[in-house]
Order: structure tokens, then sequence, then C-alpha cells
């Protein structure tokens, strides 16, 4: 990866933002757990990029952050009804589904498999950037394979000032711990990785709401 000169967005310059990662730059995000390094979930080239800025495991498939169901119905199908209960009770939050892949996202994003991440990030901020793009971002932690998650712009500039296109800096965030992953592929629902939502809570909710 060629070296450039590391961008600070603010809320004003969101739409700058929005432009290059059009273009298939790299930018990081905030969310309300951590920071994310963020790729037009569209573009397989940049989502390649994040693998290798990261040093990330090509084997492992991302989850991408979207404005709401509306553009959860553009990525997924055969979706749940337990899923829009969910999105109306904890998005935008901590909280990422994962459902059946249409196959509209790079296929990186998916690391060949069927399924599909989905989340809606509580950030003004990114919220803002992924309406400017009109398209989901594709976006792990902002972080090199196996060092810390970065709370900060100022984090993520010390893991990657030079080697991404971008900031937007968003402060600190607040929840600082990954989003809960909740597989609703199968039969039963089931935790696949506890976070910023109790995962016995998301369950008994699934329940409740089924019944």
């Amino acid at each position: 990866m060629k070296e450039m000169n590391t961008i600070r967005y603010t809320m004003e310059t969101v739409p700058q933002a929005a432009a290059a990662m059009q273009a298939g730059e790299l930018v990081a995000v905030p969310t309300e757990t951590v920071y994310g390094l963020a790729a037009h979930a569209g573009l397989d080239q940049s989502v390649q990029d994040i693998y290798t800025v990261k040093t990330r495991n090509p084997g492992k498939p991302l989850s991408i952050l979207v404005s709401g169901m509306d553009m959860v119905e553009g990525y997924t199908q055969n979706i749940p009804a337990a899923a829009y209960r969910l999105a109306e009770k904890y998005w935008p939050g901590p909280l990422t589904m994962v459902l059946e892949d249409k196959g509209c996202a790079a296929p990186t994003v998916t690391a060949g498999g069927d399924t599909l991440g989905v989340r809606c990030p509580d950030h003004p901020m990114t919220l803002a950037l992924i309406r400017a793009l009109g398209a989901p971002l594709a976006a792990p932690s902002a972080n090199p394979e196996g060092a810390p998650s970065p709370k900060s712009a100022q984090e993520v500039f010390a893991y990657f000032e030079g080697k991404i296109h971008g900031i937007l800096d968003g402060g600190a965030c607040t929840v600082g711990v990954e989003s809960t992953i909740v597989d609703l592929t199968g039969p039963e629902p089931k935790i696949l990785r506890e976070g910023g939502i109790p995962g016995e809570e998301l369950l008994s909710f699934i329940k409740e709401v089924s019944q």
C-alpha cells in the first residue's frame, strides 16, 4: 500500500469523505462501540484493502454498517420477523444480526459464505456518511489484527496514519465494547459474540416477540 496523507474529517466534511469512499478509499469511522475501518461495501478492491491494511485473515467475513432496515432489505433475503422487531428495539445500537446474504455486497465481504452481518451504528457522523454514500460500509474494527480496538480517532491515527485515506473524527466511543452478534439464519437464534447488549436479553426478547 502506498503512503498517503491521512485526512481528518468532521461532520461538515462528511460529503467529501463519501466522495472519497465512492472512489475506493478507506476511511475510519466512529460508532458507539469502537472505531471501524470502512470501505464502500460494494467495491471489492476497497474491501480487499481493509484486509491488507489490518493484516486480517482473508477467511474471516466482515459485517456491514447500514442506515436501517430499508438498506438491509437490499443486501439480505428471507429476513425473519424477529429481525424487524430487534431493529425496532435496539437500532441504532450495538447489535449485529446475521442474515441470509443476497449477493449484492462485494464477494470479499462474506468471504465466500452465504450469510451477512448487518448493524445500524448509533453515531450521527457515520449514519450521515452511509446516507451520503447511499450504500452500506464494510467495517471491521480499525486496528491491526490482534491489537486493541480503538475508541478514539487519535488511536486510529496511531495505528494507520499514512496507510488510509481518512478518519471521521467523532470523539470518544461511548460503549467501548464490540456489538453483540446474533445469528438469525438457523431454526433457533444463536449468540455468536457477547458485546454491548447481553445475549440472554436478546434471546428472551426474540422469544417474547415470537409467541
